[in-house]
Formats: structure tokens, C-alpha cells, sequence
């Protein structure tokens, strides 16, 4: 690095185990950019700071990640239209005069994860339940919307599945102990939870009601097949992981921190397998 380089980073936690930097270290490196991607552990008490301090230490931009992103939305001088629908913010873009611009590229992510999974699969006017109600699947739930599909989703805490309809509108809220059976004749299944994450309890839940070709997309990638993806695969749906989320939402990013549209190719998917097997060994 030398004068001109721009950093970026990722506001979370905790962070100990995201592969955003890998992701965005081997963009810099394939496209010869002078720059820095850097891991900022922010707790819920510092978090405004950190944010509000980021022009002031060079920063270009930074990732907001769990569980951090609705707030950052309340800091941002502007919001782009999905940002603000969602009252959610992945993306911080720092303007001119140090001004923050929050966007959402968690839905874009998605879609792109999902079309490059199943490309002969199509949801528009079928059915979709998303299992969560945090930044995430609101995310999820306002790009399967805008791309015609019908959502329901389901949350471990009602009250949060309720506010994030009443933020969307025409989405189906169903109680979580009824979640198995609002899998009946769903096309595609989401999981935007923390359930099934490295550390955290399995998700459970009966697969059986899917429709025939129904695709199970799972946001988590720690580990990279979540039980939930396992069941779904040895069914013979189609899956799509987190580490495809991750890498479609990190495009926009890094165009708009660094000036180049990176690519998505399995090269890179096999560094990222690879650098998480590192970090978890």
C-alpha cells in the first residue's frame, strides 16, 4: 500500500470468522488495486462512533454486517430507495465532505445467488418462505417481492415477523411452530436465521411438504452445507449457500468503493472454501 491506497472494512459482531476480507483481498490482488480491506469488531455501545468515524480514518466505505445494520441506517446522511424500504443498510459509501450513504445489496446478493444456482428454475407468482425477520430477510423478502414471488415468513419472535410485513406490506406471517407446515407446495424455502450456524442450534424442520423442484437457500456459510442444505440436497432439491450470497453482495461493493465490477467464478469460490477450512482448522 502506499499514499493512495483506499480502505475499506466490515463493521460487525462478532467478525471473527468472516471471509469478507479473503473476498475482497483477492479482487484487490486480481484487479492490481492499491488498497485494504480490514476487520472492525464494533460492539452495539460503539457502533455509532465507528461509523461516524469512518471518513476520518481514510475509509473509502465499510460493510455493516449482524447485528448492526438497522441501526447504521438511522446514521446515514442518505439511503438509496432499497436501503430505506428496508430501514436496513449493508453498504456505506462515503461521499463527498465525508457524507454517508447507505445502501442494501443483501436482496441483489440473494437473487444472484439463487439464479446462478437454479438457472432454469422460475419463482415468479410461486410461493416462498423465509424463516427470519432481521435486516437479512427483509432483504430477501423485499427483492422475492419485487421479482413477483409470494412471501411468507416465519420468526422465532412474532412481534418481528409482524413489523417486518407491516414494513413490506402483503406478506403472509406465519406463527414459527407452524413453520413445517407452511413448507406445503412452497417453491423455494430461505433460511435467515442464525440457526444452523457454527455454534448455534440446528434448524429443524420437515422438508417433506416442498413442492417437486422447490430450491432451499441457506444465508448462513459457517459451515458451508448447513444441515438444513444437507437434508435439502439428499431430497433432491436444489440448494443455494451463503457463500453464494456473500460473494453476489460484495460485487456492488467493491465497484462502488474501487471503480471495477468484480467477477463471481468458481476460481474464487474455491479460494474462499479454501480460506474458510484455514480459519476453522
Amino acid at each position: 500500500m502506499n499514499g493512495n491506497a483506499k480502505k475499506a472494512g466490515v463493521i460487525g459482531w462478532p467478525l471473527a470468522h468472516s471471509l469478507s476480507p479473503a473476498l475482497h483481498t483477492y479482487w484487490m490482488k486480481e484487479h492490481g488495486i492499491d488498497g485494504s480491506y480490514d476487520l472492525m469488531p464494533t460492539t452495539a455501545e460503539d457502533v455509532s462512533a465507528a461509523i461516524v468515524g469512518l471518513a476520518d480514518k481514510g475509509y473509502v466505505g465499510a460493510n455493516i454486517t449482524v447485528p448492526h445494520k438497522e441501526v447504521a441506517a438511522s446514521i446515514m446522511d442518505r439511503l438509496d430507495p432499497v436501503a430505506e424500504a428496508l430501514g436496513a443498510v449493508n453498504l456505506i459509501v462515503i461521499g463527498k465532505g465525508g457524507a454517508l450513504e447507505g445502501r442494501n445489496t443483501d436482496g441483489f446478493g440473494f437473487l444472484e445467488n439463487v439464479r446462478a444456482c437454479a438457472p432454469d428454475v422460475g419463482f415468479e407468482g410461486k410461493r416462498a418462505l423465509i424463516l427470519g425477520a432481521g435486516g437479512t430477510a427483509r432483504a430477501v423478502a423485499h427483492a422475492l417481492k419485487g421479482a413477483g414471488v409470494n412471501v411468507a415468513v416465519s420468526n422465532r419472535t412474532q412481534a418481528r415477523a409482524e413489523s417486518l410485513a407491516a414494513i413490506l406490506s402483503n406478506i403472509e406471517v406465519v406463527p414459527w411452530p407452524e413453520r413445517a407446515n407452511a413448507c406445503d407446495g412452497a417453491a423455494l424455502l430461505v433460511n435467515a436465521t442464525t440457526l444452523g450456524m457454527e455454534g448455534q442450534p440446528p434448524l429443524e424442520l420437515d422438508l417433506a411438504g416442498l413442492a417437486e423442484g422447490a430450491v432451499v437457500a441457506d444465508c448462513v456459510y459457517a459451515p458451508l452445507e448447513t444441515g438444513l442444505l444437507r437434508s435439502a440436497r439428499l431430497a433432491g432439491h436444489g440448494t443455494a449457500d451463503g457463500l453464494g450470497m456473500l460473494m453476489h453482495q460484495a460485487r456492488p461493493a467493491f465497484e462502488a468503493w474501487f471503480g471495477v465490477a468484480p467477477k463471481v467464478t468458481p476460481a474464487l469460490r474455491d479460494y474462499l472454501v479454501r480460506a474458510q477450512k484455514e480459519m476453522w482448522s
